[in-house]
């Protein structure tokens, strides 16, 4: 059966009303959702773990008696690691040298506390500190990503993160070897079997076991968006991620197989994710679009593939790559990638992208796994204003000022104006009484 995928031409009068109906996506949480994760949360607020374990027990069919129960020894992390085949244990070791040698990197740009004096010899500086712990949500279950522990807790370790913790659902006991092990290379401090709507409260509020955190991060369910959008001011979040995303710019010299399963590689997450192909080679189009059908029939998730290339997915010939880098910056995708033989040609015209991956070699995956920089990135057009998490995303900054007795005069005369002018009359006086004392210090 042929894949009934949006076929556009940016020459055709309708194409920005056809091109708004790819984009749509309706981001609004279900009103019963929204209430039930209300319920959770403020029962786990009153009653601690006793709502937790309640949660478990009912959502995930996990019996136990204390949350203590639901701990992971650190000895159990490692024996998972240890109990990994060689190659899976070598691919994670190597995937998370990679993420952490990159953050690294990360920290020495942008996470450094810095100072100056002015002429006057007033000190003004920044002092970056890391967050004190960190809570880090992974799915579990039949959904396993050890990626995700990798992305999440490399780059806290990395910025100095006191401590992280980790929650993530065994549904009937069922835990997954290499999620565990990621956590154990990846230098997790604690481990709670738990997931859902109560996991992210008890990080959030903290319960008799479960120490609060300060920031919660992660991917999750319908439940988990929500309820990380509730506790959002009681602590921070990363971001509420809608579904995948990834748009391809081909300039037409890519093998066509490639660019379909690129294609396949995210619209396999689930029938909401996005699949977009921008080239001004027609011929080029007609040739991805049989190698889709060619292609679509030897993979195991086809029909959720099927569902996502047929919902939302589209096969758009523009003028130009030019013209397709200007479309681009409209959508400001999850996923860019440039498949071109000249990929830097085309990369100072992007401008919003969760991250852009540039060669007919770079596949979106290796970002996912093992590339280095962060996969956990801004959706549904919030690359427009949002960046990838990161090192920065585990650290705060305080201001450092530090006026001299000279710089107190010439500053509170201009302070003390403005003051007045917001009629603040005690802000004024006290920057004035700094020039009248007219003393080194007190």
């Amino acid at each position: 059966m042929s894949v009934q995928i949006r076929q556009l031409a940016t020459t055709a009068p309708d194409f920005d009303r056809e091109f708004q109906r790819v984009l749509h996506w309706a981001a609004e949480t279900d009103h019963a959702i929204e209430q039930r994760v209300a319920e959770i949360l403020a029962d786990v607020r009153a009653r601690g773990d006793a709502a937790v374990l309640d949660y478990t027990r009912r959502f995930d069919g996990l019996e136990a008696s204390s949350l203590a129960q639901l701990e992971l020894p650190r000895a159990e992390l490692q024996a998972a690691l240890d109990g990994l085949p060689a190659d899976q244990r070598e691919a994670l070791v190597h995937a998370a040298e990679r993420v952490r040698r990159y953050h690294e990197r990360q920290l020495e740009a942008c996470g450094r506390s810095f100072s100056y004096r002015d002429d006057d010899g007033t000190l003004l500086g920044q002092k970056v500190t890391p967050l004190d712990r960190v809570g880090i949500y992974v799915p579990g279950g039949k959904a396993a990503y050890p990626s995700s522990v990798l992305m999440n807790a490399v780059p806290a370790k990395v910025a100095g993160v006191g401590e992280i913790v980790m929650v993530v659902p065994t549904p009937r006991g069922e835990k997954n070897p290499l999620v565990l092990a990621a956590a154990a290379v990846a230098g997790v401090d604690r481990v709670f079997t738990i997931g859902g709507a109560q996991a992210v409260a008890a990080l959030a509020y903290g319960t008799a076991t479960i120490p609060k955190v300060d920031k919660i991060t992660g991917p999750g369910n319908a439940y988990v968006a929500s309820a990380k959008k509730h506790v959002f001011g009681v602590v921070g979040i990363d971001m509420i991620a809608g579904p995948s995303e990834i748009l391809v710019l081909a300039d037409g010299t890519t093998r066509p197989e490639w660019v379909a399963m690129d294609l396949f590689s995210q619209a396999e997450h689930d029938e909401l994710a996005q699949s977009i192909l921008l080239c001004p080679d027609a011929h080029y189009i007609a040739r991805v679009k049989e190698a889709i059908e060619r292609l679509l029939p030897q993979m195991p998730r086809r029909d959720v593939i099927r569902a996502s290339l047929e919902g939302r997915g589209a096969l758009i010939l523009t003028r130009s790559m030019e013209e397709a880098c200007e479309i681009s910056n409209r959508i400001a995708p999850e996923h860019l990638e440039v498949s071109s033989r000249e990929p830097g040609r085309w990369e100072p015209l992007l401008k919003h992208a969760g991250a852009i991956f540039l060669g007919a070699y770079t596949s979106e995956s290796l970002g996912d796994y093992c590339a280095g920089p962060n996969h956990v990135l801004p959706t549904s057009g919030t690359a427009r204003f949002s960046s990838p998490l990161g090192v920065y995303d585990f650290q705060k900054r305080s201001s450092l000022i530090e006026v001299s007795a000279a710089g107190a005069r010439q500053l509170g005369r201009v302070a003390a104006t403005l003051a007045y002018g917001e009629g603040l009359q005690a802000h004024a006086r006290a920057a004035e009484l700094r020039i009248e004392d007219g003393q080194e210090g007190v």
